[in-house]
């Protein structure tokens, strides 16, 4: 598997977490009975779903937590070619874990609100509202916006450190690249000098053969003219 791999499974990774973060505010919303605060003061001990849904919801969540904590496995495996797959790697990790804290928090909440609803109409203050509920409600909300745009900074600090690096890759290969050319600018100048250098030695080398050739002629010519005398 290589970088296709890698950047496929990151983006299952973005599609699921978007995709639990939204179930996880509706899971809030069904947990606290926020949605249907409008409906009148009974809204607190009558929420708007039933328990049908928020344990449906609940399922559907964990098989999504337990997906994408499997495609970070899955993206842990395959070889990361620097620093900044680590780094976004292990903030899908901490987005995970974000997300199940959150899933556990909806859950204990719930669990509490119904064991107060019980309480409350077991002493007959059933239609009695809480005075701390909605503004606890609201709260959690807040408290859940402001996870997600802490989530989305942290992200866009991600693509920015990629950008950054991708940067200074790109610069070091362009250097390396001008190295290169000057390196070849310099070869090419020289080749003149060495060639013009070749040239010299090879007419030196003729010009001493016709000298050497010259003088074996003329001691073959004595040799002759001694021999015949």
């Amino acid at each position: 598997m290589g970088s296709s791999d890698w950047d496929a499974l990151r983006k299952q990774a973005r599609h699921l977490e978007n995709d639990i973060d939204l179930k996880l505010i509706a899971f809030n919303k069904v947990g606290t009975g926020s949605s249907s605060l409008n409906s009148g003061g009974a809204a607190d001990t009558s929420p708007l779903l039933g328990d049908h849904v928020f344990e449906s919801l609940s399922l559907e969540i964990e098989q999504m937590l337990d997906q994408l904590s499997n495609i970070n496995e899955r993206m842990a495996e395959i070889p990361g070619t620097g620093a900044a797959v680590m780094h976004v790697l292990q903030r899908h990790r901490e987005i995970l874990h974000g997300y199940r804290q959150e899933y556990l928090k909806i859950q204990a909440n719930h669990t509490t609100r119904m064991e107060r609803e019980e309480l409350l109409r077991g002493s007959g203050l059933g239609g009695t509202t809480s005075p701390s509920t909605s503004g606890l409600s609201r709260r959690d909300m807040y408290l859940k916006e402001n996870t997600h745009l802490h989530n989305s900074s942290s992200m866009v600090n991600d693509q920015i450190s990629i950008a950054m690096e991708t940067k200074e890759h790109l610069t070091s290969q362009r250097q390396h690249m001008k190295r290169f050319q000057t390196r070849m600018h310099d070869i090419s100048h020289r080749f003149p000098l060495i060639s013009s250098l070749i040239q010299r030695i090879n007419i030196r080398k003729r010009r001493e053969s016709l000298i050497l050739g010259g003088v074996i002629g003329v001691c073959t010519i004595l040799l002759l003219l001694y021999a015949f005398h």
